[in-house]
């Protein structure tokens, strides 16, 4: 008889950890990323794309726009 309810616990107790484990979450993956980079290197990596033909010259001025109040904050 203590051979059989030690066995029932053991299952109970293994049913509960497994059932549990189920609960650890979603999936969910969270990423954070961080720049290191200035305000300085950030506007001349800019005018390198723009002297290069890459962006026009709205799109330059806009970016630019967006960094110096990114950075103003």
């Amino acid at each position: 008889m203590k051979r059989h309810l030690v066995r029932c616990c053991m299952i109970a107790c293994f049913a509960c950890c497994v059932h549990l484990t189920g609960c650890g979450g979603g999936g969910a993956e969270i990423k954070q990323t961080t720049t290191h980079t200035s305000l300085g290197q950030e506007l001349q990596d800019l005018d390198a794309a723009y002297q290069k033909k890459i962006l026009t010259e709205k799109e330059y001025k806009n970016a630019k726009e967006k960094l110096l109040k990114k950075y103003a904050k």
